[in-house]
């Protein structure tokens, strides 16, 4: 079998180690990958593809601040016909693209202005009275604006002024703010910076955690993060989970975090904190995590490292799935990939890269690789996926015969492909012998 990589030459030779490479070769990997498209060869300049000059709000636009000829350029790459390049003339320190319209914000030193580019006119602009050291679309109607003191707000809609939503723990003084994070609600946001330790190698990753309704912030050693919106075993309705990575003078570990419960039934346990040992190899020693997205398709995480290694964890149980090198260049911005439901990154060489689950694969590599068949249960009922029908057979022989009748019921109508779903299940449970306590 072939690895789903667009061009072999410029991407197959990343994947890492010369062992894994070889184990690679000899199974299916649960993870594709693919290049979509290389910026550089479509013509911008390789030295303003970088995390100061390229930004990417969603896998629908990348914009790319360029100086031609001592002349400042607005590049806009649409994801959805990456050939046809947009510059325009526009003096801006920083642009970013709206994730979902055609609608540009741009910073020129305090100045700030909100565009809608199909319609050619300005919807929005303000005067900042300090400098706005980073910026991100967290939302289709709202711009979070960081400054060195606090994080703000600033609403697309109506005339309304930034709003301040906290202030800058002390723990982030003196670093760089390289992302910041809500929740779906915007009930929850986290502010991440980074910063060299004095006499040391080692980058130090420092986090606000902030509650917008207890108006809390909880300070956090902590390299990327990200929140997630996920059914939580025995739950009616999704909670709100915080999951981050951190490479300390102590180890790497992953942690999950219930921040905001779902509703469960009475007597339902909560969703109990898991923690992770995350692996880096000897010759990444000064490697750390940069940036996390979570797959809503498939409940898992995805952590990029600055070496250019993936992780992929399960995101109930903090499981590592699969590890690699994905790209020898710095993957320095990554946003969710709508189509595969995995990221896409961009790299110092112009790759950007698609990394997602092998939906054919994943399940049979947890049940033969990984050996945890719990695992491979929980991805392939989740995610509606092939390779685990005898594990779903036995539990559910298992679940009939000790006379759980709800619980049977469960696993067959979650089976994957409708694989229990069936007349003869059904003829099953009319025939089983009734129990006291059991729905008949």
């Amino acid at each position: 079998r072939t690895l789903a990589i667009a061009d072999g030459s410029a991407f197959g030779s990343e994947l890492g180690a010369q062992a894994s490479v070889r184990s690679a070769r000899s199974m299916a990997l649960p993870i594709r990958f693919q290049e979509i498209c290389n910026l550089v060869q479509l013509g911008i300049n390789q030295q303003y593809v970088s995390f100061n000059s390229l930004t990417m709000e969603s896998d629908k636009f990348i914009c790319v601040r360029e100086e031609v000829n001592g002349q400042v350029q607005v590049v806009i790459i649409d994801m959805s016909n990456p050939a046809d390049i947009q510059r325009r003339p526009i003096s801006a320190d920083s642009a970013i693209m709206n994730p979902h319209t055609k609608v540009i914000a741009l910073k020129a030193q305090n100045y700030l202005q909100i565009f809608n580019l199909e319609n050619k006119s300005k919807m929005k602009s303000v005067q900042m009275p300090e400098p706005v050291v980073y910026w991100k679309w967290v939302s289709n109607n709202t711009v979070a604006l960081v400054t060195g003191t606090a994080v703000f707000h600033w609403s697309m809609e109506g005339q309304s002024e930034p709003k301040k939503m906290f202030e800058r723990h002390a723990s982030l003084n003196e670093t760089q703010i390289i992302n910041y994070k809500t929740s779906t609600n915007e009930k929850w946001g986290v502010l991440i910076g980074i910063k060299a330790e004095p006499g040391t190698n080692r980058i130090i990753g420092a986090m606000q955690l902030f509650s917008v309704d207890k108006n809390v912030s909880q300070p956090i050693e902590g390299h990327a993060a990200a929140f997630a919106q996920f059914k939580t075993d025995g739950a009616t309705s999704e909670s709100t989970l915080f999951t981050f990575a951190v490479k300390g003078a102590q180890g790497s570990k992953l942690h999950v975090i219930e921040v905001a419960p779902g509703t469960r039934a009475p007597g339902a346990p909560g969703f109990a904190k898991k923690a992770a040992d995350v692996f880096f190899p000897p010759e990444a020693a000064n490697d750390f995590p940069v940036s996390m997205q979570v797959s809503k398709k498939h409940g898992v995480i995805f952590m990029v490292t600055k070496f250019g290694y993936c992780h992929v964890h399960d995101i109930e149980s903090g499981a590592m799935i699969y590890m690699n090198r994905i790209s020898s260049e710095t993957i320095f911005v990554t946003a969710d990939h709508s189509a595969t439901g995995g990221l896409i990154g961009v790299n110092r060489k112009g790759q950007v890269l698609s990394v997602s689950l092998d939906e054919s694969t994943v399940v049979p590599y947890i049940v033969n690789q990984l050996k945890n068949m719990q695992l491979a249960l929980s991805i392939a009922t989740r995610g509606n996926l092939p390779g685990a029908e005898n594990l779903i057979t036995h539990q559910f022989e298992q679940l009939l015969g000790s006379g759980d009748y709800k619980g049977a019921a469960k696993v067959a109508a979650d089976s994957p492909a409708g694989s229990l779903r069936t007349a003869q299940t059904i003829q099953r449970f009319q025939q089983a012998p009734a129990i006291q306590g059991q729905p008949s």
